[in-house]
Parts: structure tokens; C-alpha cells; sequence
């Protein structure tokens, strides 16, 4: 139901298996669960963190509410499952200084035109400039690079279409990488099997982030993504227009980077307004 009337992403279907599979493991008969049954899981889930017992408890209110919409069973004791009092963490971005010094070391390797460097160069740059999940990228079709118009054409969450702009850099980056890939096979960034995996991606962009001098633990293919969309927010960029180039099906996970930027204004405001240096020099 999942995967065919919603069309979920193979991860969330994957994460929802999970966490029934894990459920099931405690209380064999899932299913047929009632309440009193169910409120063993407040004790199993006390040590996650409340994002983690959310996900978790939106996955059996669905599978209930699936069971019921279905007539397999007639109430649902979803409502006896531990509420986790959840706040959306804001997300980590990199300032610009920290992206300069990045694309000033992957440029650097790249001009000996070695194929390891300027496929890095590329992926690095249509995250940072394109805004791509991690997913996405790696998943790219050869047939998805622009020949005329400076657009990517994504297949994002649930099957979704959407098409973002291609810089100027990224076209030239991508440009040279297809000088140098690996003739045969149907994506952008080929792997050993289809294409290159998230974890490598992963690893390559940790790499070259401690190569840079910047600390790893700080940067990631989404935390890229963050910086996209603040960078692009503190610029003046419109929040529709954000929401259609992150591929948000819902304006309020667009609007998480409102409060980065009004984070950045407060701190800002401390640093340069006239009564905060005064109150520095006394």
C-alpha cells in the first residue's frame, strides 16, 4: 500500500519494514495487538531519541489504520502507543568560507584532470548547486544531463518529478567528468554494480572535506544540501520557489531554513548592533 497508493520511496518502505519487523519482535501478534499489549513499547523505546519513538509510532499508526481501512480488524489501539514530544532539529549548513575552501581544494585536484577528481568535482557541485538529495544524485541517468536547456530532470520522493536549474560551474564540471567516464552503462556516476552507492559518496565527501581543512564530522551530501537551500534563502530567494527546487511536498519542511536564517539575523544583530559592542568594550 505504501509503495503502490502512496508511492513511498524504497527507503521509507524500507525503514517502515524495520520498525513493524522490530515491533513484531516484542509483540508476535502484531496484528492483532491491543492496547495493554502495545504499551510495552514506551518501555523498549524510552532510550531512543524522540525523533527515532516518532517515526517508529507513525509506522504502527499507519499499519493500524491500514488494518482497519482493510476490515482486518475492527478498532485501532494506536492511540495507546507513547507520544514522543518531538521538535525538527534545525539543520547543519556550512557558511560560505567553508564551501569556498571546499570547492578551492576539489578544484585544485581536479585540474590534473584525473577521472577520481573530477567526478568528485561534479557530484559535489550539484549538490551544493543543484540542491539533490543524496539518492537522487547518484541515481541520475546519463539521459538526465542537459544538452540545451540548463536543467536536471529529478525523479525525487514518491516518484515525483521536478526539474532544477544546472550552473554554470556544474555544466562545465560535468562536462569534463563525461570527457573522462567509463564508456557503457546507463548512469551519470556508474558503480560497480549500477552506480556509485550512497555510502561512497558518503565517504569521498568526508575525505575531501578533512583534505580541505574543514572538520568531516560537519560536512555530508545533505548538510550540502542545507547549505543550498540557506545560502540561496539569505540571498532572497522566495520560499515557493525553494519548496519546488528541494522537491518538499509540503512548504512546512521548506520553512525549517526561515529559522536558520532568523538565527543567522539574531546573532548579527548581537555582533554589530551599537549596544553590543558597547557592552563589549565595558
Amino acid at each position: 500500500m505504501l509503495a503502490a497508493e502512496r508511492g513511498a520511496a524504497t527507503n521509507t518502505v524500507a525503514a517502515y519494514r524495520r520498525d513493524l519487523e522490530q515491533a513484531a519482535g516484542w509483540i508476535p501478534d502484531l496484528a492483532n495487538a491491543g492496547p495493554d499489549d502495545l504499551g510495552i513499547l514506551k518501555q523498549r523505546w524510552a532510550a531512543l531519541a524522540p525523533a527515532s519513538a516518532a517515526r517508529k509510532a507513525s509506522a504502527l499508526r499507519q499499519f493500524y489504520g491500514f488494518l482497519v481501512d482493510e476490515r482486518l480488524r475492527g478498532d485501532d489501539p494506536s492511540h495507546a502507543l507513547p507520544r514522543a514530544a518531538t521538535r525538527r532539529p534545525l539543520p547543519k549548513i556550512l557558511s560560505h568560507a567553508d564551501v569556498e575552501h571546499l570547492f578551492a581544494r576539489l578544484e585544485e585536484e581536479a585540474a590534473s584532470d584525473d577521472p577520481a577528481a573530477l567526478r568528485l568535482l561534479a557530484l559535489v557541485e550539484l549538490l551544493y548547486g543543484s540542491g539533490l538529495r543524496a539518492s537522487e544524485l547518484i541515481s541520475l541517468p546519463l539521459a538526465a544531463v542537459p544538452r540545451d536547456a540548463p536543467f536536471l530532470t529529478i525523479t525525487g520522493k514518491g516518484g515525483v518529478t521536478r526539474m532544477v536549474p544546472v550552473s554554470r560551474r556544474a555544466r562545465h564540471a560535468l562536462s569534463r567528468w563525461l570527457s573522462v567516464r567509463p564508456a557503457g552503462g546507463r548512469h551519470l556516476f556508474p558503480g560497480r554494480e549500477r552506480h556509485l552507492t550512497r555510502v561512497r559518496l558518503f565517504q569521498l565527501l568526508k575525505a575531501a572535506s578533512a583534505r580541505a581543512g574543514l572538520d568531516p564530522a560537519k560536512v555530508s551530501p545533505h548538510v550540502l544540501r542545507h547549505a543550498f537551500a540557506t545560502h540561496l534563502l539569505e540571498g532572497g530567494a522566495d520560499l515557493r520557489v525553494l519548496q519546488t527546487l528541494l522537491g518538499h511536498a509540503d512548504i512546512a519542511t521548506t520553512q525549517i531554513y526561515t529559522h536558520v536564517d532568523a538565527q543567522r539575523l539574531v546573532a548579527l544583530v548581537n555582533e554589530r548592533h551599537p549596544l553590543a559592542r558597547t557592552r563589549r568594550r565595558d
